[in-house]
């Protein structure tokens, strides 16, 4: 498997991409393959706060709900609405068409705790 080398990832197998003074989140291609086909997924409304390490969302598969955790604290700016309809994007395509949320970072120091591509790559191989 094969890590996009601009992400940052999170040990709760999320990834993170900084545009600007926003981040993006979605599922690891890694998770998704644990979890199997994605049936339905619950992301927060615009305007909500999230904390690191606090759940945000839940992806449904036919094997299991699983929680999503939050890489950074901040505020929601932006949800995916393509995943209401089309939940099997986070299968298909986990870092571009089903990116979860984009969120403006309330702690920016939460980011440099974020695991690299290589860093991941060495923790899912652990398991």
């Amino acid at each position: 498997m094969s890590l996009p080398k601009d992400l940052l990832y999170s040990e709760e197998h999320e990834w993170v991409k900084k545009e600007g003074d926003k981040v993006r989140i979605g599922i690891t291609d890694f998770a998704q393959s644990e979890l199997g086909d994605i049936v339905f997924v619950e992301l927060p409304e615009e305007g909500d706060d999230i904390e690191a390490d606090e759940p945000f969302g839940s992806v449904e598969s036919v094997k299991t709900v699983s929680e999503l955790y939050a890489p950074i604290s901040g505020k929601v700016v932006e949800i995916n609405e393509d995943l209401e309809d089309s939940p099997e994007f986070v299968n298909e395509s986990p870092y571009e068409k089903a990116w979860m949320i984009v969120v403006e970072p309330s702690n920016e120091s939460e980011i440099d705790e974020l695991l690299s591509d290589e860093q991941y790559q060495e923790f899912i191989n652990e398991d």
